[in-house]
C-alpha cells in the first residue's frame, strides 16, 4: 500500500505466525517475497501483518513517524488508516478487507503520504494468495512518475513565457464560470498590446518576450484576487473577472490600462507601451448555451473595433459588431464567387494629358455586378478582399481584364494606356513582378501601355521591397506611378529611392485649392516641384471644377483627371464619349488650347 510508511515484522522473511514447519514451500515463498523490489506484506484475513520482506523494513527503517508502526504482527489496518487519513485509509481497508473475502479479484489504487520532506505518493497493488483470505500487498514508490505528470499536466495548461494560464486552461475555466447554477454574470477582458509588432522588429524577439514577461507581471499585480489573467499568445491577454458586470469590467479595463503609464525598460531602452482592450459580459447558468469560444469571439471583436477607434482604448462589445463580420463574411464569401463566375466589371476613368490637351490613358476601376444589390463600387469590398485574402486573386483578375482591353482598343486604333491600382498585401507577397508579366504575355500588350499605381502608404510601408519591384518593372517597361500623394507622410529620402514616374497628387489637395492664395496651392505646387526634381510627372487626382482645372495646370501638372473631365464609365461607352469629346474639340479650338473640357461632355 504505502511502502515506506508502513508497519513491519520484527525480521525479514520470517513468519510472524507459524502453523507448521518450514519446509521447502515456506522457504521458496520466502524468498520469492524478498526478492520483489518493492515494500511488501502479507496480511491475514484481520489485516495482522505475518510477513514482509527486506525491502519493505528497509524502508519502515528510514522513516522517523509515529503514525507508522513498524513491530511484529501489527494491525496493518490501524495504521494504514492513521498514516492515510480516515478516507483513503478507509478505502483501502475496505477494498483489502473485500480481496480477503474474494468479493474482489485485485486491488490497485494510489495514495499520497506526507513525508518531511515533501508529498510522496505509492502505488498499492493486492492479491488475495488462498482461500484463507491472506493477502500480499505491494507498496511502489511512484512520486518521480507522479512529479512528471503533474508538471506535464500544468505545462498543458499554462504558458512557457509567461507561466499563466494559457488558451485551453482559460476556456475551461470561463466554460465552468458558465455553468455555474448561481448565474453571476462574469466578464471577459481581451487585452492587446499596441505595436508590439515593432518591439519585436526593431529589438528582437528576446526583448520582445521580455516585454511580455513585464505585462504579464503588470497585468497579475492588478488583477482582483478572484479574478484571473491568462495569456492567449502573442501579444494578447485575457482576465476572466468573476462576479462582474459590464460596469465593474470598463473600472476594470481602466485600471489595466494604466499599467502602461510607466515606461518598459526593455533592452537597455526605455519603450512606450499602450493596449486596447475588448470587455463582454455573460451571466452563469446561461440558459441560451453560451461557451467560451464565444465570449472569446466577441471580446475580440470588440477588441479590434477599440484598435479601429485609435488604440489605447476600450470597447464594449456590442451585438452590431458581431453582425458587421457576418456580413464581412457574405461579402467574402460572394467576391469569391463572383471572381470566379466573371460578375465583375472594370470601368475607365480618362486622364487628360494638360499639355496636349488630349485624353492619351484611363484608369481601370474595379466594379462588382452583384446579383442582388447590383453594381458595387470597390470600397464595399476592397477591404474585405483585403482581409479574407481575396485581394491577389481580384489584383490578377484586374491585370487581365484591363491588359485584355487595352490591347483590343490598341489593335481597333485606340492606343490608350490603362493604370491598375494594386494593394499593399501584393506587393508585400512579393508576386507583383510576376503578376504584371503574366498579365501582359496573356494579353500582348506592350509593357509601356501598362502603368502600375500604388499608394503612398503602401509604398511607406516596406520602401526597400517596394524599390526593388518597381524598379524590375520599370526595367520591363511598365510605369509606376505612386497614388494619393499628400494622404500620408512618406518621408522625401523615401520618396528619391523610389523608382517612379508619375506622382499622382490626392483629391484633398486638389480639392481645397479655392484660389491660389490658398495653403492647398502651395502644397500642389510643392508636390509638382518635388515631382520634377525626382524625375516625375505630376498627375492630379480628383479634379471637379474647371478652376480647379486651370490652376493645376497652371502650377505644371502633366495630367489631371477626376469628374470634371468624365466620370469612369465602362468600356463600351469610352469610345463614343472619346469621340463626342474629339467633336467639341474641333468645333472649340480656342477652349482646347485653354484645356477647358466641355461640362456637356461630362455627363456619361
Amino acid at each position: 500500500m504505502y511502502s515506506k510508511h508502513l508497519t513491519a515484522v520484527s525480521s525479514p522473511l520470517r513468519p510472524c505466525c507459524h502453523n507448521g514447519s518450514e519446509g521447502n514451500s515456506a522457504v521458496l515463498s520466502e524468498a520469492v517475497l524478498d526478492a520483489l523490489p518493492s515494500p511488501t506484506v502479507v496480511l491475514d484475513p484481520d489485516g495482522k501483518v505475518l510477513l514482509t520482506n527486506s525491502a519493505w523494513e528497509a524502508a519502515v527503517a528510514t522513516v522517523d513517524d509515529d503514525r507508522i508502526d513498524g513491530g511484529a504482527g501489527v494491525d496493518y489496518f490501524t495504521t494504514a488508516r492513521r498514516a492515510c487519513g480516515k478516507a483513503v485509509g478507509g478505502k483501502i481497508v475496505d477494498s483489502i478487507r473485500a480481496l480477503s473475502r474474494g468479493e474482489r479479484a485485485s486491488v490497485a489504487m494510489d495514495y499520497s503520504l506526507e513525508h518531511p520532506a515533501g508529498t510522496h505518493w505509492y502505488h498499492l497493488q493486492a492479491s488475495r494468495l488462498d482461500q484463507a483470505g491472506q493477502v500480499v500487498v505491494t507498496h511502489t514508490d511512484v512520486t518521480d512518475r507522479v512529479q512528471a505528470e503533474r508538471a506535464s499536466a500544468w505545462q498543458a495548461r499554462h504558458d512557457d513565457l509567461t507561466e499563466l494560464p494559457n488558451r485551453a486552461a482559460l476556456h475551461e475555466l470561463i466554460d465552468a464560470e458558465l455553468q455555474r447554477p448561481d448565474r453571476l454574470p462574469i466578464t471577459v477582458l481581451l487585452l492587446d498590446v499596441d505595436g508590439f509588432k515593432d518591439v519585436n522588429d526593431s529589438l528582437g524577439h528576446e526583448v520582445g518576450d521580455e516585454a511580455i514577461r513585464q505585462v504579464a507581471v503588470r497585468l497579475a499585480a492588478r488583477t482582483r484576487s478572484e479574478d484571473t489573467v491568462g495569456r492567449l499568445g502573442g501579444d494578447e491577454f485575457v482576465v476572466l473577472c468573476r462576479d462582474c458586470d459590464t460596469a465593474g469590467a470598463e473600472v476594470l479595463a481602466q485600471r489595466f490600462q494604466s499599467i502602461f503609464d510607466e515606461p518598459f525598460h526593455l533592452g537597455g531602452r526605455t519603450a512606450r507601451l499602450t493596449a486596447s482592450i475588448g470587455v463582454v459580459t455573460s451571466r452563469g447558468g446561461d440558459p441560451s448555451g453560451t461557451r467560451a469560444t464565444d465570449l472569446l469571439r466577441d471580446a475580440d471583436l470588440a477588441m479590434y473595433a477599440a484598435k479601429r477607434a485609435g488604440r489605447s482604448r476600450m470597447r464594449v462589445f456590442s451585438p452590431e459588431l458581431r453582425d458587421a463580420v457576418q456580413q464581412k463574411v457574405l461579402v467574402a464569401g460572394g467576391l469569391r464567387e463572383a471572381i470566379e463566375t466573371g460578375q465583375l466589371v472594370l470601368h475607365y476613368q480618362p486622364i487628360l494629358h494638360l499639355p496636349t490637351g488630349r485624353v492619351d490613358g484611363v484608369e481601370a476601376l474595379v466594379r462588382w455586378q452583384h446579383p442582388e444589390r447590383g453594381l458595387l463600387p470597390p470600397g464595399d469590398f476592397i477591404a474585405v478582399a483585403e482581409e479574407y485574402e481575396l485581394i491577389d486573386p481580384l489584383t490578377r483578375w484586374v491585370l487581365g481584364a484591363a491588359t485584355r482591353q487595352a490591347a483590343e482598343w490598341a489593335g481597333s486604333g485606340l492606343p490608350l494606356l490603362v493604370a491598375v491600382n494594386v494593394s499593399a498585401t501584393t506587393l508585400a507577397a512579393g508576386t507583383l513582378v510576376d503578376d504584371v508579366a503574366g498579365a501582359l504575355a496573356a494579353s500582348g500588350l506592350p509593357p509601356d501601355r501598362l502603368i502600375i499605381e500604388l499608394t503612398e502608404t503602401t509604398v511607406a510601408e516596406d520602401p526597400e521591397r517596394a524599390a526593388a519591384q518597381f524598379a524590375a518593372l520599370r526595367i520591363s517597361g511598365v510605369e509606376v506611378a505612386i497614388d494619393d500623394f499628400g494622404s500620408g507622410f512618406s518621408s522625401l529620402g523615401q520618396l528619391v529611392n523610389i523608382p517612379a514616374g508619375v506622382l499622382k497628387i490626392d483629391r484633398s489637395l486638389v480639392g481645397g485649392a479655392a484660389d491660389r492664395r490658398s495653403q492647398s496651392t502651395a502644397a500642389i505646387a510643392a508636390v509638382v516641384a518635388l515631382a520634377k526634381a525626382c524625375g516625375m510627372r505630376a498627375l492630379a487626382e480628383g479634379v471637379e471644377t474647371v478652376e480647379q482645372l486651370t490652376l493645376t495646370a497652371t502650377l505644371g501638372c502633366t495630367f489631371a483627371q477626376g469628374y470634371y473631365i468624365a466620370h469612369p464609365m465602362p468600356a463600351d461607352e469610352l469610345r463614343s464619349w472619346l469621340r463626342e469629346r474629339t467633336a467639341i474639340g474641333n468645333r472649340d479650338s480656342d477652349r482646347r488650347a485653354s484645356l477647358a473640357v466641355s461640362p456637356s461632355a461630362t455627363t456619361h
